[in-house]
């Protein structure tokens, strides 16, 4: 087998994690190649060395001296290598980083420092080679990921190479220029080396067991989830479900390759797995539940808006001139609801209002504000039935007002609205009768 492994930086925070990691790629001899993230918090109080970097570039981008925060990181590191008794010095790097800090090489570039460092000393700790992001993964000049140019480079360069470290987060445009993935990015670079080098499992460590049913904010230690669907995983992370990054899904789902979540202070546990299908039952009706805060809805009213071709682009024309980006499109006979991130449609509401009012003629609109909207997300909801009804009634029990439920045609999920006050309350009902009820 060939397994990819992506560490996340709480998993590397320190030598004893570290050294956690090490054992852990140790034990399995297919572990061949290893994504690190850069060292994260120690403690509660600590900071992670990816915000060191930003706030210590802003110095540098400021003309102020910044001399001494870099000191700082680089101590972070010298305790590391340290702890782990390494012949390694990075002396000459940080001489290195402080004349392109100098120079304004960007943000970009210096916060892909964290996870190029903490390669470095993760290639000498393991004897594995060390390859540089910046030489494998491309963007364009306008910053898109180049997935053909990535994979065909990315697989040569690894062509014949039995064990190697490639850094997370980061890679560069055509012309040398470092680039980096959003925050959490490392889960995106596991994913494309796992597609270039055609691994059969991609294993991504992190600190918690997998994913959770709920969140444990809400919901008392909610229970695991053994086995989700590329798709479901999808609905969950996009509604708030953060163990790994939603974009990290597209390149192993075009290969068929598995995620398994795992966790590094608890490598006994299974995880989670997560697959693009499977004749598994899933232990309850629903996978998961995530939501967000933060929606309005603008519920207009025309009497004959069914009849009228053409209504429904005319209002989205609206919120897409106004660089607006809708939520859900609920709607009835003569009613149209969207729902928007309230922070984005706040600045410009009267704007997108004159606009609905001259292009759709609607008969009135009313705005809702401080809404929630929750997914209740499983491919077992397709063949049960009256899941709706029990959600319904579980939200009445608790004393919920629901403002709009919404399921998709493919009965993976069901979308609900509630006021902000109320959405702790609906998750735990929600997540009462179908997982507590089962026990």
């Amino acid at each position: 087998m060939k397994k990819v492994v992506k560490f996340g930086g709480s998993s590397l925070a320190s030598a004893e994690q570290f050294k956690k990691v090490g054992n852990i790629i140790k034990s399995d001899e297919d572990r061949n190649y290893v994504v690190p993230s850069a060292p994260g918090k120690r403690n509660a109080q600590d900071t992670k060395v990816t915000d060191m970097l930003y706030a210590t570039y802003a110095y540098a981008e400021k003309g102020n001296d910044f001399s001494k925060a870099l000191k700082a990181i680089e101590a972070r590191y010298n305790e590391i290598i340290e702890g782990l008794e390494l012949d390694l010095s990075l002396e000459k790097e940080f001489e290195v980083i402080a004349e392109n800090f100098k120079n304004k090489a960007g943000s970009d570039y210096a916060a892909s420092r964290g996870e190029y460092l903490n390669g470095i000393i993760m290639a000498n700790y393991l004897g594995y080679e060390f390859v540089d992001s910046a030489t494998v993964i491309f963007f364009d000049e306008e910053g898109n990921f180049m997935a053909d140019k990535t994979n065909e480079v990315l697989s040569k360069r690894l062509e014949g190479v039995e064990r190697a470290v490639i850094p997370g987060f980061y890679g560069a445009k055509e012309d040398g220029t470092v680039k980096t993935f959003s925050r959490g990015g490392s889960d995106i670079t596991g994913s494309i080396v796992a597609k270039a080098v055609k691994a059969d499992v991609y294993e991504n460590w992190t600190d918690v067991s997998g994913f959770l049913i709920a969140d444990p904010r809400i919901i008392d230690n909610p229970k695991g989830i053994e086995t989700i669907t590329y798709r479901e995983l999808r609905e969950l992370s996009y509604m708030g479900a953060t163990v790994l990054h939603e974009d990290a899904i597209f390149p192993v789902r075009k290969e068929g390759i598995p995620i398994n979540i795992r966790n590094t202070n608890a490598p006994k546990d299974e995880g989670t797995w997560i697959v693009e299908s499977t004749c598994q039952k899933p232990k309850y009706v629903i996978t998961g539940i995530a939501g967000k805060k933060g929606f309005c809805a603008i519920n207009i009213e025309k009497d004959m808006m069914n009849s009228e071709i053409g209504f429904g682009r005319k209002v989205l024309h609206v919120f897409e001139e106004n660089e607006i980006s809708f939520e859900h499109v609920p709607s009835g006979i003569d009613t149209m609801t969207v729902f928007v991130h309230q922070d984005e449609f706040e600045a410009k509401e009267q704007k997108v209002l004159s606009g609905l009012h001259k292009l759709a003629q609607p008969d009135s609109i009313d705005l809702e504000s401080d809404l929630a909207l929750i997914a209740v997300v499983g491919r077992g909801m397709k063949a049960t039935r009256g899941t709706a009804g029990r959600i319904f009634s579980a939200l009445a029990h608790a004393n919920v007002n629901v403002k709009m439920i919404d399921q998709g045609s493919s009965e993976l999920n069901i979308i609900i609205g509630v006021t902000n006050n109320e959405f702790e309350a609906a998750i735990k009902a929600i997540y009462d009768i179908f997982v507590v009820a089962q026990l």
